[in-house]
């Protein structure tokens, strides 16, 4: 059966169906060698290229909805690729055929915790659209002295650059200092929003952990830098939120505890193994640097 062309690119993670339709009226989009044009349909056997890249495609019945949570630690950022050479998210997951992992939403790259990928580019983009609602959990740690009237006007809302935002929820933790914990609830996923609502009242986040997204905890065996996929039941939850059909097929095997914690070692071996590698480079260089002439070391030292 054909498909309209904008939700075949966005099933495979291209980007939304809204931003599909705008590459497609730019002339970004080919099928089979010709430029395509808003409201074509295609079918799974033909040839769809978006700025000269092939797009790999397969029907709904045909591709397997996957969902993974990844414990994201400090200093990853959400792109693919970085210039600056920063390491990102992607370079942790495993790797599959015939699929890409797509991240549901982002988290800033000071920013922990739970961060979900998916298979379905539909299924991520309905989780992300503010219409859905879906509930996203952040345990903050801030800065200041913080009072009644402060937690009261971010609940009813405060006004940022990109207009009105507020928490669902708001709960303090127990402590006392200037230094405190909360927990806090929002329904949509705007850039840095937990940390501009909490400036605009004059504190300062110090630590920023996502450990909720939907009804989906952060798992607590999970290592940062450790990912797991989730069985048929959590996916179809999630689909189930966005008003999307139930997924019958899954690649998550059965396990029993001794297998469970056999295979969380070996992720924790692995975690610490990609961990000492990102941090050689530095090493490396650091050797690189002592070894130049005892003369230049002399003569870059500050005066006493």
């Amino acid at each position: 059966m054909s498909e309209k062309l904008q939700k075949v690119l966005a099933r495979a993670g291209v980007g939304s169906r809204r931003e599909m339709e705008d590459w497609i009226s730019r002339g970004r989009v080919s099928v089979d060698g010709k430029p395509a044009t808003l409201g074509d349909r295609v079918e799974p056997t033909q040839a769809i290229r978006v700025d000269g890249h092939p797009v790999q495609i397969a029907s709904e019945e045909q591709q397997i909805c996957r969902v993974l949570a990844y414990h994201k630690p400090e200093g990853e950022i959400c792109s693919r690729t970085d210039p600056e050479g920063r390491p990102t998210v992607f370079s942790r997951l495993p790797n599959i055929k015939g699929a890409r992992w797509i991240a549901i939403g982002r988290l800033d790259i000071n920013t922990s915790g739970l961060l979900l990928f998916t298979t379905d580019g539909e299924l991520a983009n309905r989780l992300m659209h503010p219409k859905f609602e879906v509930e996203r959990e952040y345990a903050v740690r801030v800065f200041g002295e913080i009072n009644d009237a402060m937690i009261q006007r971010l609940r009813t809302g405060v006004e940022l650059d990109d207009g009105k935002a507020n928490f669902k929820k708001i709960k303090a933790l127990p402590g006392e200092g200037i230094n405190r914990w909360f927990h806090v609830v929002l329904t949509e996923g705007r850039n840095r929003e937990v940390r501009r609502m909490w400036e605009s009242q004059g504190a300062v986040v110090s630590r920023l952990i996502r450990v909720r997204y939907g009804d989906l905890l952060l798992p607590k065996h999970l290592p940062a830098g450790g990912y797991a996929e989730y069985p048929l039941d959590e996916v179809n939850y999630l689909r189930k939120l966005v008003h999307m059909p139930a997924e019958t097929q899954t690649l998550v095997k059965a396990e029993d505890r001794t297998e469970r914690r056999r295979r969380m070692a070996s992720m924790k071996r692995a975690v610490r193994k990609f961990q000492a590698a990102e941090k050689k480079p530095s090493a490396d260089k650091k050797v690189a640097t002592d070894k130049r002439p005892a003369t230049d070391r002399k003569s870059s030292r500050k005066p006493s």
